[in-house]
């Protein structure tokens, strides 16, 4: 398999670093939930009752919290049980160990959350969009779920749940689960399928559902619901082109909620329930791409998911590789060529920024947060090295690849190692001839983008190419062809720009089409960037507009770093940031503490 020795013990390790936990001698299975949302107080309190399996019966149960106040450890019987809450690791939270009595299968816990729930954000009333009533949402990836639930916080962990949540009169309830109705004065819900503890999630609000088809929808707030539904009114396509690609749907219902700008990511595929960022309805479907991300983590990272962070190329390389041949199907290939080319740009990019061990698929994160490994890196290169295997062995037999790889460790927690078996299985092993030509130790454990990697040649991204030529000879933009281009075209124009454009040349472009005041944050950001670059004044009202309004990591990210690049700029971000910070969630938070070098009491270091 031209690994060398030790690789694959390497690749196969399944300890996970980022938990506590100890599951090879009491494993949790089951989690029940009844909780209370207490907006006023920006709490969450009840009990979450941990139902087990015990390996090893003398062992304690030993479960991940993060900030949490812990109230009381009771068994089965009503009785209490002894618990310790041990020293808190500053990332990873502290161990609530509960000792258990004679056949313990259960307990239940009773807590509360505090200020440092890093997953729940709270929103006012005027931090929505119709300004009716309080927001919450919860962000469990990587490993925040903690913060608000005490249970084995790995991806290795996989638990079905089920859940009571209270919510205040005109505040609606829903999770990542199927939705059981108002019971007994709160909102119920369960989830039959096991799933790892990221994937629990919540949102609390003012809030509708529009219906797209018999198993797909879309929740958003009253104002929003109509025109996200038509936004999004092809997911049932993607839903039947992704099964026939795939195999089966396994999780019933596929809906969509749509939350207030700050949320910190695009999408985020919840079963049953994908989050998404209200900046992806951009007016004319260039961005549903999102959606058919999202969708394809119902196999690559729902169904089939990384046993430890160190494989979060599993789920997303996979997930960015099945993304693609959903768009090719339901759009066009050169949609799906377009979308491949651009992603692909931005990882070479990126890789000249990043640090070696960030480069490397099988990530090595000992003593380091699973979110400092975030970048495209599993996204864009994994899926290259999918593509590049996919074009060695020929689609059909990489298709049938797939299917067999998704039915084989369905509702299982899997490592690179296991990939690697899988591989070896089904395709090595039948073509050693191919093999041979397909570098693994190179793809999975080397830095760089290797010289193999897959191309997409793209007719629009020429377009563009010829458009760029004709203005920077001279020609006025107001006579360049774009009528038809969609949002990746304008990206790659924007990006391509020459790096000294005269104030005369950038007021043309932006008279022209119009940049500065694009609803559509992807050519927003873009454009945004040029203009903190080149210095363009008319563009910084907008800057703070839409830095004080929206809190996607992806679009705040790249605008910080250009701001932090000079003195002036990093005095205006710092000072910005005062006023933006409470309005992010703490996953971007944690970011642009970093890029703006911020303590957390507020003044920069």
């Amino acid at each position: 398999m031209n690994l060398p020795p030790g690789t694959l013990t390497r690749l196969s390790a399944r300890k996970d670093r980022h938990s506590h936990a100890e599951p090879d001698r009491v494993r949790m299975q089951h989690l029940a939930l009844d909780l209370t949302l207490d907006f006023a107080a920006k709490v969450v309190r009840g009990t979450a009752t941990v139902r087990f399996v015990r390996p090893d019966p003398q062992a304690p149960l030993v479960l991940d919290t993060f900030g949490l106040a812990i109230e009381a450890v009771t068994g089965a019987d009503g009785k209490p049980r002894a618990f310790v809450v041990g020293k808190e690791d500053p990332a990873l939270g502290a161990p609530l160990t509960v000792t258990l009595v004679g056949s313990d299968a259960e307990v239940t816990v009773r807590y509360a959350t505090t200020a440092r729930a890093e997953a729940l954000q709270w929103l006012a009333a005027e931090q929505t969009r119709d300004r009716k009533q309080p927001f919450l949402f919860t962000q469990g990836q990587s490993i925040l779920t903690r913060s608000y639930i005490p249970l084995q916080d790995s991806p290795g962990v996989r638990i079905t749940y089920e859940a009571r949540v209270k919510a205040p009169p005109g505040i609606t309830v829903v999770m990542s689960a199927e939705q059981l109705g108002e019971r007994d004065g709160g909102f119920a819900f369960r989830m039959k399928e096991a799933i790892p503890p990221y994937l629990i999630a919540l949102a609390a609000g003012r809030i509708e559902f529009a219906k797209i088809s018999d198993r797909a929808g879309v929740w958003a707030e009253p104002s929003l619901v109509k025109s996200a539904r038509d936004e999004l009114e092809d997911t049932e396509k993607m839903i039947a082109a992704a099964e026939a690609l795939f195999g089966p749907y396994r999780w019933g219902r596929y809906d969509i909620i749509v939350l207030p700008p700050s949320f910190p990511f695009g999408g985020m595929e919840n079963p049953r329930l994908t989050f998404a960022t209200p900046t992806i309805l951009a007016g004319d479907k260039s961005l549903v791409g999102l959606v058919a991300h999202e969708l394809a983590h119902s196999w690559s990272g729902n169904l089939v998911t990384n046993a430890t962070w160190s494989d979060f190329w599993l789920n997303e390389g996979f997930t960015s590789y099945c993304e693609q041949r959903i768009m090719e199907q339901v759009f066009s290939p050169e949609r799906s060529n377009l979308e491949k080319t651009l992603a692909r740009t931005e990882l070479v990019r990126e890789l000249g920024e990043l640090e070696p061990w960030q480069e490397v698929l099988h990530v090595e994160l000992d003593k380091r947060h699973p979110d400092t490994a975030f970048s495209s890196v599993p996204y864009v290169k994994g899926s290259l090295f999918l593509q590049r295997i996919e074009r060695a062995y020929g689609r059909d037999k990489f298709d049938a690849f797939l299917r067999g790889y998704f039915d084989d460790h369905a509702f299982q927690s899997i490592t690179t190692g296991d990939f690697v078996a899988a591989y070896q299985k089904r395709l090595a092993s039948a073509a050693p001839e191919i093999a041979r030509t397909i570098d693994l130790n190179g793809w999975l454990l080397g830095t760089g983008l290797p010289d193999d990697a897959p191309t997409s040649p793209s007719t629009g991204i020429a377009e563009v190419d010829a458009a760029l030529a004709q203005w920077a000879s001279g020609k006025p933009a107001a006579s360049l062809v774009t009528n038809g281009w969609v949002t990746q075209q304008w990206e790659h124009f924007i990006q391509s720009l020459p790096a000294d454009l005269s104030l005369a040349r950038l007021t043309e472009l932006d008279k022209t089409f119009k940049f500065t005041r694009s609803g559509n944050s992807e050519i927003l950001t873009d454009w945004l960037v040029v203009a903190i670059r080149t210095g363009y004044k008319p563009a910084m009202p907008r800057l703070e507009e839409f830095l004080l309004g929206v809190g996607r990591r992806k679009f705040l990210k790249p605008l910080y770093a250009e701001l932090a690049k000079t003195p002036e700029g990093l005095a205006w971000a710092r000072a910005l940031y005062v006023r933006a910070r409470p309005r992010y969630h703490a996953v971007a938070v944690g970011t642009i503490d970093q890029l703006l070098s911020w303590k957390p009491s507020g003044a920069p270091s």
